[in-house]
């Protein structure tokens, strides 16, 4: 299903409509949509462009709907095209042409940048949630170990005999400053772009203050070609997920090398370690590895999406359909790796005795 065609006497070839076709990814915004969906059949309700007994159809639908999207039991068809479209299906499936309604006032272009929103403000948390856990672990494990020596380094040479809790604590620090980005973004983000419509709102009477405010956002985007081109939300939150990738690649290369037989300052859990299919006396710290080497992955999409937005022109552009697989593969991914990252921290033991003979020899 699409959402245009209007003045189209064919449907676009097939292979146009394999390239422009997004819900295989976009999917992931559904519960947000629905969100969205339910704000506007307020507004248009309030603005008396559709009736009580329509706004109230369309709610319920709406409810029963995302009931069905997050148990699983509506799915995308082949022949829907995006997110919306295949919501839309959905609706018009249960009301007819009623459901049809929900389109008044409102273009995919404000559409999805609402609901893109909403699923990084959402994901956002969860991912500032994960990294006070590992920050909590790295605490712990520095006051524990605040009385075990070690050596320093710069240069990757010996430099100063330090407490290793010292050693320990500076990744919470660092963590400090994501959170504390992660922070500040929500303070830029939080503006709605619903009723800015293509680029330039509508004529409809819709209330876009009152739309933000039931979806939780702090205020409307002031200008609305700026809402549906603006991405720099979406770059910000990539650029902090590449910052906190780089913080985790550095936290597996310590652990690499401190797990290792040459250095064998720490322990790692059985649990969060691997062994190798042909060697059975090896264990590798592959949660370590994996943190360092899922950074080229975090720093690779933010590098995508600015060389996509880089040169567009206002106001929206179909170059912006590019903007959410690699939101998407940055936010799983992080959250993917910060459970068991945490858990290599939580669960690891410090050689006491081999970091103070190398104390010694500091």
């Amino acid at each position: 299903m699409t959402l245009w065609g209007g003045r189209f006497s064919e449907g676009p070839a097939d292979s146009v409509f394999a390239l422009s076709r997004s819900v295989q990814f976009d999917w992931r915004l559904a519960p947000y949509d629905i969100a969205s969906s339910l704000a506007h059949v307020h507004a248009l309700e309030a603005g008396s462009i559709i009736n009580a007994k329509v706004a109230a159809s369309l709610r319920d639908a709406l409810i029963e709907l995302r009931k069905e999207v997050l148990s699983g039991k509506f799915q995308p068809h082949a022949t829907d095209e995006d997110v919306h479209s295949a919501l839309e299906r959905g609706l018009t499936e249960k009301l007819g042409e009623i459901g049809g309604a929900i389109r008044a006032g409102r273009s995919r272009n404000d559409q999805v940048a609402t609901d893109l929103k909403l699923y990084l403000m959402d994901n956002m948390l969860k991912i500032g949630a994960a990294l006070v856990k590992l920050q909590e672990a790295f605490i712990a494990q520095s006051l524990e170990y605040v009385d075990a020596y070690a050596p320093g380094f710069t240069h990757i040479q010996h430099a100063q005999p330090i407490s290793f809790g010292q050693e320990l604590a500076k990744h919470a620090v660092a963590l400090e400053r994501d959170l504390s980005r992660i922070k500040d973004w929500f303070s830029r983000t939080n503006l709605s772009p619903l009723g800015s419509g293509a680029l330039a709102g509508t004529s409809l009477p819709i209330n876009p203050t009152e739309s933000a405010a039931r979806l939780g956002f702090d205020g409307v985007v002031p200008n609305s070609i700026d809402a549906v081109a603006d991405r720099d939300f979406a770059l910000e939150a990539l650029s902090i997920m590449a910052i906190i990738g780089v913080h985790l690649s550095r936290i597996g290369e310590e652990w690499t090398l401190w797990s290792s037989s040459e250095f064998g300052w720490a322990s790692i859990d059985d649990a969060y370690a691997t062994g190798s299919s042909i060697m059975p006396q090896k264990k590798n710290a592959d949660v370590a590895e994996l943190a360092r080497g899922k950074a080229g992955r975090f720093i690779g999409n933010l590098t995508a999406l600015l060389t996509t937005v880089k040169g567009l022109p206002f106001s929206y552009n179909r170059d912006l359909q590019e903007d959410k697989e690699v939101i998407f593969s940055s936010v799983e991914n992080l959250l993917l790796l910060l459970p068991p990252l945490t858990g290599m921290v939580r669960s690891r033991t410090i050689e006491r005795q081999k970091t103070a003979r190398d104390f010694d020899g500091a």
